[in-house]
């Protein structure tokens, strides 16, 4: 091991083993009482009764101006949970993408999250595995149901990347209006070109030469989620080029004021050293905003005009305006028109979670 690996690890080590830390003292005062749960059978007797199954999935037709029609079922995504005890939980869950996956076909399938929570005293929680970012609006969650528009906005798809998953450690925790996420992670290992989205290994025999520090700080009460966000990466290349150190900001708002609704955000990528300058891709930036008006418990409108500057060092402008219906909660079917820099398409989607 070299000295310059050891150096990049040592911020983050230091940082994990302080989680690590606290975690492994709260858990020891459980151990206890979790063997007596054991040996009584009280806990896990009935593997059923501590074991849920969620999902949710999509299907979009895109109809474009240039005849490059198509449709396709985008995402069908399982979720299967386990109780362990009162205060350890597994959270798993496997998406398939595009219907079919292997050698020469269009998908992919995914491990997206397999963590241990446990929780810790003073509503505090702390997780060990695979696990989704706590970054922008849509990363943790993005059920087509609770959001507007077919596909994913541009922004979080480009500039966040959303869905981003990594392996980690990480401690949670939450008062009455303050909530706060810190994680130590795997991080991104993006190509020359320096596309951020894809950085993303999904920990798949992913490069571990630098890991990344993310957290967030969120405010809700009265209609209001505003949350602001940081990640830092010592080398956002794995080690391929001498200066690499790249910073992640962000800030998110939700707001309801009876039936509106607005959605915002904003993000931007500084990325250090002369590799990422000369590609044009040392800063790489994007948001949006989304006024929305539900006219009934079943149907809502929506407006989103959104702005990013990705690795070619462009910016695309992208206004969408479509309508959502919900016959029952979990259930919606969506209708957009889509404009991304001239490029437009009408799109239809139905969507579900259970």
């Amino acid at each position: 091991m070299t000295a310059t690996t050891i150096r990049r690890a040592t911020g983050p080590l230091i940082l994990g083993l302080g989680i690590l830390a606290s975690a492994a003292q709260v858990a020891a005062k459980d151990d206890e009482d979790l063997d007596a749960a054991y040996n009584s059978g009280s806990v896990g007797s009935d593997w059923f009764q501590n074991t849920s199954i969620g999902g949710y999935g999509e299907l979009h037709l895109i109809l474009t101006d240039d005849s490059h029609n198509e449709i396709d079922f985008h995402r069908w995504v399982l979720f299967i949970n386990h109780r362990f005890s009162d205060k350890i939980v597994l959270y798993s869950e496997f998406e398939l993408e595009h219907s079919l996956a292997g050698d020469g076909k269009p998908g992919e399938v995914e491990l997206e999250q397999a963590y241990i929570d446990i929780a810790m005293n003073g509503g505090t929680s702390f997780k060990a595995g695979l696990f989704l970012l706590p970054v922008g609006t849509l990363n943790e969650t993005h059920e087509p149901d609770t959001f507007y528009g077919v596909e994913r906005n541009p922004v979080e798809k480009n500039i966040i990347p959303t869905t981003w998953w990594e392996a980690g450690i990480g401690l949670s925790g939450s008062s009455e209006s303050v909530s706060w996420d810190v994680a130590v992670h795997s991080g991104l290992a993006v190509p020359e070109n320096y596309k951020i989205r894809s950085g993303r290994k999904k920990v798949a025999e992913a490069p571990a030469e630098d890991a990344a520090v993310t957290g967030r700080v969120t405010y809700s009460g009265n209609g209001f989620y505003v949350a602001g966000l940081a990640q830092f990466q010592g080398y956002i290349t794995q080690g391929r080029d001498e200066v690499a150190d790249a910073t992640l900001i962000g800030a998110t708002l939700d707001a309801t004021i009876g039936a509106i609704q607005i959605k915002g955000l904003v993000s931007s990528w500084d990325i250090g050293g002369a590799a990422a300058a000369a590609a044009g891709a040392d800063e790489q930036w994007g948001y949006f905003i989304e006024p929305s008006y539900k006219i009934s418990d079943n149907l809502g409108v929506f407006a989103r005009y959104a702005e990013y500057q990705d690795y070619t060092g462009s910016t695309t402008d992208v206004v969408t305006v479509g309508v959502n219906y919900w016959p029952i909660d979990q259930v919606v079917f969506k209708a957009d028109y889509n404009d991304a820099g001239g490029e437009e398409s009408f799109n239809l989607g139905v969507g579900y979670s259970f």
